[in-house]
C-alpha cells in the first residue's frame, strides 16, 4: 500500500529531485558544472599525491582509489546529508499530506543522479589513461549501483526517521562516516586487511560493493557471485529494516517538529 502511494506522488518525487540539483551549486558562476569540476579536481590531486608524494606499491593508485571514492560519496552523502531530510521540509511534513517516504527517495535519487555524472569523469579517465574496460564486465555496473541505491535508500530512511527525535545524530553520522570510509576497502585492497579482521571487516555493508566497482572498473573482470550475492542480501535487508523503522516512526514526525 505504502508503495502503491509513493508511486502515485512519483511527480512530487521527480519534483524534488529537479529541486535538489537545481540547488546544489545555486548562485555559483559555474553551477550544473561543478558536478563534473569536482570529481575532475579530485582526480588531479589523487594523481599528484599518490604518484609523487605518497606511493602505495599500487599501480595506477589514482585510478584504483578514484573508481571506489565516487560511490562512497555518494553512499555517505546519502546517510549523512540524507538525515536531515525530513528537518528540512518540515513546513511540507506539517502543512500537507504525502507519503512521508517520499523526501528520502527523492534525496538519494538526487544523489544517485549526480553520483551517475561524476562517472563520466571516471570514464573520460579511463579513456585517456588507456587504463581500458572489459565489455562484459561493464555489463554487471548497473546492476551493482542498483544494489548500492537500494543499500543507500535504506539506510537514508533509518538516518532521517531517528534525526527527527534525536538532532545530534546528524553530527554522529559526519564522524561516523569519516570513519567508516577507513574501514572500507577504498584507500587499500582487501588482502591487506589482517586475517583476524577480515570476518569482522566482511561485515561492512559497504565492503561487496566497493569491491564490485573495483573489479569492474579497475581490474576490469566480472565481480564474484559471492560479491554479487553479498552485496544483493545486505542492500535488500537494509531497505526493508529501514522502510519499517520509519513507517513507525513517521507517524510522531509532525509533533517533534
Amino acid at each position: 500500500m505504502i508503495i502503491k502511494d509513493i508511486y502515485n506522488y512519483r511527480e512530487m518525487i521527480v519534483s524534488l529531485v529537479r529541486k535538489d540539483l537545481r540547488g546544489r551549486y545555486k548562485g555559483s558562476v559555474l553551477g550544473f558544472l561543478w558536478t563534473f569540476v569536482n570529481p575532475l579536481l579530485q582526480l588531479i590531486v589523487y594523481s599528484i599525491v599518490f604518484s609523487i608524494i605518497v606511493k602505495m606499491g599500487i599501480d595506477n593508485f589514482s585510478m584504483f582509489l578514484f573508481v571506489a571514492l565516487v560511490p562512497w560519496i555518494f553512499f555517505s552523502s546519502c546517510i549523512t546529508s540524507g538525515s536531515t531530510v525530513i528537518l528540512q521540509q518540515q513546513d511540507l511534513v506539517k502543512k500537507i499530506f504525502f507519503p512521508r517516504e517520499v523526501l528520502p527517495v527523492a534525496y538519494v535519487t538526487s544523489s544517485f543522479i549526480n553520483m551517475l555524472f561524476s562517472f563520466i569523469v571516471i570514464f573520460v579517465a579511463i579513456i585517456v589513461t588507456n587504463h581500458g574496460i572489459n565489455p562484459a564486465a561493464l555489463l554487471f555496473l548497473p546492476l551493482i549501483m542498483l544494489i548500492e541505491y537500494i543499500l543507500a535508500l535504506g539506510f537514508s530512511f533509518v538516518a532521517s526517521a531517528i534525526t527527527v527525535y534525536f538532532r545530534d545524530l546528524e553530527h554522529i553520522l559526519n564522524n561516523l562516516s569519516m570513519a567508516w570510509m577507513y574501514l572500507t576497502p577504498i584507500l587499500y585492497t582487501q588482502e591487506m586487511v589482517p586475517e583476524q579482521y577480515k570476518p569482522l571487516f566482511n561485515l561492512n555493508p559497504m565492503t561487496p560493493i566497493i569491491i564490485a566497482y573495483r573489479d569492474i572498473l579497475f581490474y576490469k573482470r566480472i565481480p564474484s557471485l559471492n560479491t554479487l550475492i553479498g552485496a544483493s542480501i545486505t542492500g535488500v535487508v537494509s531497505l526493508i529494516l529501514g522502510f519499517i523503522l520509519f513507517n513507525k516512526l513517521k507517524k510522531g514526525f509532525a509533533e517533534e517538529m
